[in-house]
């Protein structure tokens, strides 16, 4: 977080009545629950993101949702990966077939380069496999390359469906609309396949184990007309929403914004440095008192992304110099359960489950 924005985030809060710093500790979540740990991409601290063996193994472990972000294929179906420009997480520049298919596209203001999901039928991805997106940080993961397809988000979910019927346990799932602007401009909805699925596996009621997020505020306030199901307003530390121009997410973090927010949505979505920032010697400080404000206008928080490797850590939580070596992200994940979180994102859900649950 810039040193701009958190100046201001200070100020948004003084509105709420809750200084940063200030906020109590050992806070109670929102519905007095334990919080939810929801798998970030699946296992992805220990299988390549966005496979059905990262999915699989985050089950496994205990978490209790699975996080698939959902883009388009030119057939319209919904696939999982982080981005529609699938460069870094699948093998295909490796491929002769799809050379021509790299392009140079505008998404959300910002250009990117590389070979794109809109470009490519669900039969041509599915001859494409998945690869480690972070190799210098997780050299583990690799070995796994070339070794699981892109899922659909239908094989995601009959995925959740065989655990719940061998098991009688019904984990969550929490997709992430990724760029449904950019795809509508398209002509490739996001609303229609994720709606229709989700009901056809039991996902169709607030008390379903299921939230949708975005970054988009369209998007959820269409989906908030359609459905009944939970929606998470997802917010970053700087800019604002990709499809309001002049709205900030600075703004959204204050009350009148919280309570708007509350209109269409049941949580809100924050990196963790919101909730509780770092020091300028990049320690962790003290709660912010997002959580309470956001709590106030009855929104469940559950920020990410919570990571063992050093790298990512804390400066008073790491284990040393080797940014991949683990730290102590338990002790991590206490302090944000202490600050009153609903739920957290974590590339680890293992070690979130050992920390939180246990």
């Amino acid at each position: 977080m810039s040193a701009r924005f958190a100046l201001l985030f200070a100020l948004v809060l003084s509105g709420c009545g809750v200084q940063a710093g200030e906020a109590t500790m050992n806070a109670a979540t929102l519905t007095g629950e334990a919080p939810v740990i929801i798998a970030h991409r699946g296992a992805s601290g220990e299988r390549p993101e966005h496979t059905l063996a990262a999915y699989q193994l985050a089950i496994d472990q205990g978490a209790d949702f699975i996080e698939p972000d959902l883009v388009l294929t030119r057939d319209g179906v919904l696939v999982a990966r982080h981005e529609n420009d699938i460069s870094q997480t699948t093998d295909v520049a490796d491929k002769p077939e799809f050379t021509d298919r790299k392009a140079v596209k505008m998404i959300d203001g910002e250009r990117h380069e590389g070979w794109f999901t809109e470009n490519f039928t669900l039969a041509e991805l599915k001859t494409l496999r998945a690869k480690e997106r972070l190799p210098e940080l997780r050299e583990a993961n690799s070995r796994y390359n070339g070794q699981f397809e892109i899922p659909t988000f239908e094989e995601i979910l009959q995925l959740l469906n065989a655990h719940a019927a061998k098991s009688g346990e019904r984990v969550g799932v929490y997709p992430e609309t990724k760029h449904p602007g950019y795809f509508k401009a398209l002509g490739l909805s996001h609303d229609e396949p994720l709606l229709r699925l989700l009901k056809q596996y039991g996902y169709s009621g607030k008390d379903d184990p299921i939230f949708i997020q975005s970054f988009e505020v369209g998007n959820l306030k269409i989906l908030s007309g359609k459905t009944d199901v939970r929606l998470v307003q997802l917010v970053a530390g700087e800019g604002g929403p990709p499809d309001r121009q002049g709205l900030t997410y600075a703004s959204m973090l204050t009350p009148d914004g919280l309570t708007e927010i509350a209109t269409y949505a049941a949580g809100l979505g924050p990196p963790k440095d919101l909730v509780i920032g770092r020091n300028i010697l990049g320690q962790l400080g003290e709660p912010t008192g997002l959580v309470e404000a956001a709590h106030k206008a009855g929104l469940v928080v559950h920020p990410w992304t919570f990571r063992r490797e050093n790298y990512f850590l804390p400066t008073n939580f790491k284990s040393g110099i080797d940014p991949r070596d683990p730290g102590d992200l338990a002790g991590e994940l206490r302090a944000f359960v202490a600050a009153g979180v609903d739920g957290l994102f974590s590339d680890n859900p293992a070690q979130a489950v050992t920390a939180i649950k246990r």
